[in-house]
């Protein structure tokens, strides 16, 4: 990490207590910048600023920006379009100085779509010092209170309508530490960054790996799209972003995402994290 500090204003940190925002944010802090982490929760850490931030609630986006040079921007959690809150929000940290702005998308999508894609076009256009983070699936959807995870504990399976189709899953630290840079270097990285774990596994591979390490069998039960979509629904996530959701996992299915990228080594120096030593260090949460 390079660059001088001063002078160079807050970081603001949307998403601040989410799963690569919190990340960030600590590490900002750590290295000595001032952080201010936006959200609805408190900040996870005592060097960072808190700040009350709701994307349905435009009252609280000037706060947020006020002083702010930097901006990792994160999506509103379960939204359909969240280009129509994004993009006004974006004028307004143009307007209010932002310069560098990091944004959290995903591989699954590309800047000619509509949605988060349209953020992504916008944050290229409109500021003069960008990244789009776009990474894969993350290690951490089969940890915590992920659907994932419970369907491990309670039912010994992971349920996708993914079939046999591969993914580079990737571990929240590496994308964490990527964003940073994107963030903190001097120099503005000025590009989108796919983002992927060492190697692309199917969720077969994957369900092997965790009955390893939890000491029982645990299978991939593969099922439809339409199958897919309820199920997420039922779990609590709404019905139109369940769509997308299954949706994505049909793509999975078709291959979209048997890839992987160097991005995670280029960019900070080491390799990324492979699911079998995730998986290993996280034993214990599979355990009933």
């Amino acid at each position: 990490m390079t660059g001088d500090m001063a002078g160079r204003g807050t970081v603001l940190v949307t998403g601040g207590t989410g799963k690569t925002g919190s990340r960030i944010a600590a590490r900002l802090a750590a290295a000595g910048f001032q952080v201010r982490a936006a959200g609805r929760r408190p900040a996870p850490a005592r060097e960072v600023e808190r700040v009350r931030f709701d994307w349905d609630d435009p009252s609280t986006h000037n706060p947020a920006l006020d002083g702010a040079h930097r901006l990792y921007l994160v999506a509103p959690a379960g939204a359909h379009d969240p280009a129509a809150p994004m993009l006004p929000f974006l004028r307004r940290a143009r307007k209010a100085g932002v310069r560098r702005v990091v944004l959290l998308s995903s591989s699954a999508i590309s800047e000619t779509d509509g949605g988060l894609g349209e953020v992504h076009r916008a944050v290229r256009e409109q500021f003069p010092e960008w990244a789009v983070l776009q990474p894969s699936w993350f290690m951490q959807n089969f940890t915590g209170d992920h659907l994932h995870a419970h369907s491990i504990r309670a039912h010994d399976e992971i349920v996708t309508a993914t079939g046999d189709g591969r993914v580079a899953f990737v571990d929240v630290e590496d994308i964490a530490e990527v964003g940073v840079r994107a963030l903190a270097d001097e120099r503005p990285h000025n590009t989108a960054h796919l983002i992927t774990g060492p190697e692309a596994l199917s969720y077969g591979d994957v369900a092997a790996t965790v009955s390893r390490v939890a000491g029982r069998p645990v299978r991939h039960r593969c099922v439809a799209f339409a199958a897919m979509r309820d199920r997420l629904t039922a779990g609590g996530i709404p019905e139109r972003f369940s769509e997308l959701l299954a949706g994505m996992d049909r793509a999975i299915a078709g291959g979209s995402e048997d890839r992987t990228s160097p991005v995670v080594e280029r960019v900070t120096g080491r390799p990324p994290r492979s699911f079998a030593d995730f998986a290993a260090a996280h034993a214990p949460t599979w355990q009933r």
